[in-house]
């Protein structure tokens, strides 16, 4: 992690400018225009040299889209992707293969995302294979040397995935992320498919990576804990935009959104007579559906008439710390959820 220091002066690696995405659904009728899902809306945010970047949210918020996007894995509807000062999307299909050696992803299931039928040395050596030409003897010895800083073997270069344990398969995705000794870390819920021990083995190895090599990480999660321990800021999502943006200090004692409350709140916690899962709203809307006002204005037990007929902005409450809600100083006033019960 950074401290504000160093954050302060360290150089900006990705930069999101009015992120937009709409995907179009298959045309149920001949007569009417085909629905179109608003998966992300307007959303910019910035990752430093060296931090980490945590994104909340429920299923469907558009955090997965959003590591797509920054992966330049689609092209965005609308906005741009900046890394290293460099627009993704505007780059020649050769340069952006060369520039996909700074920024590598780790994907949520470390048993679907290792091809099987190959050995752990085929598999992280895949991405520099892809962008470089290395000779067989030093494709060897890199690996080995990746896998040692992972925590594994030299000798586990020459097994199957299916002879490790879910952890240590999380350690092989993490390696072949790290074989391109890249500067960013998109890492897509890495740890939700784990046990829970096993979710701090990992954490842990990601925390000594990032000081040891200086690596930034965005790391989507929908458990505020995971994001709470290895990151600098958390961005929370709803419907597609940025909703709450600010450290993780800041957003846990006085959040000032109640989507952000809401999630804090469907935390599970130890109580007199058991675990209790508060529960703080209701399905999430359909992506497909645009309101004139707040999106959470459906949910939101503090949402009057401004609210359903105006977008709130985001807007500055305090040091690096940003909410989009009319409402945000009463929600930041009401007592902080951990306090509660």
């Amino acid at each position: 992690m950074l401290d504000p220091t160093q954050a302060a002066v360290a150089p900006t690696l990705v930069e999101v400018k009015g992120l937009v995405q709409r995907y179009t659904l298959p045309r149920e009728n001949l007569f009417r225009a085909p629905a179109q899902v608003h998966a992300l809306n307007g959303v910019s945010l910035q990752v430093k040299a060296g931090q980490s970047l945590g994104v909340v949210g429920e299923s469907g918020s558009g955090k997965s889209t959003l590591a797509r996007l920054v992966m330049a894995l689609e092209r965005p509807s609308l906005g741009t992707v900046s890394f290293s000062g460099r627009d993704l999307n505007a780059m020649a299909p050769a340069e952006l293969r060369r520039a996909r050696r700074d920024f590598q992803m780790v994907f949520q299931d470390p048993y679907g995302s290792l091809d099987p039928r190959q050995m752990v040395a085929r598999i992280v050596a895949e991405p520099l294979t892809a962008l470089s030409q290395v000779g067989r003897a030093e494709m060897r010895e890199r690996v080995a040397t990746v896998l040692r800083q992972v925590g594994l073997r030299d000798a586990d270069m020459d097994k199957y995935p299916h002879e490790f344990s879910g952890g240590q398969r999380q350690r092989i995705a993490i390696a072949r992320a790290l074989i391109t000794q890249p500067k960013l870390i998109v890492a897509d819920e890495p740890v939700s498919a784990l046990d829970v021990s096993v979710q701090a083995q990992v954490l842990n190895l990601m925390e000594d990576l990032q000081e040891q090599f200086g690596l930034s990480y965005i790391l989507i999660s929908h458990d505020l804990a995971v994001v709470d321990y290895l990151c600098d800021e958390i961005a929370v999502m709803y419907l597609g935009r940025i909703v709450e943006q600010g450290r993780p200090e800041d957003l846990f004692a006085h959040c000032g959104h109640p989507y952000t409350r809401a999630l804090l709140e469907a935390v599970p916690r130890a109580r007199a007579g058991g675990a209790r899962r508060r529960r703080g709203a209701q399905a999430i809307t359909s992506q497909s559906a645009s309101t004139a006002g707040c999106a959470y204005a459906l949910r939101c037990p503090l949402a009057d008439q401004r609210c359903r007929e105006v977008a709130p902005p985001l807007r500055g409450l305090g040091p690096g710390h940003l909410a989009a809600c009319h409402h945000a100083e009463a929600v930041m006033a009401l007592p902080p959820v951990a306090a509660e019960g």
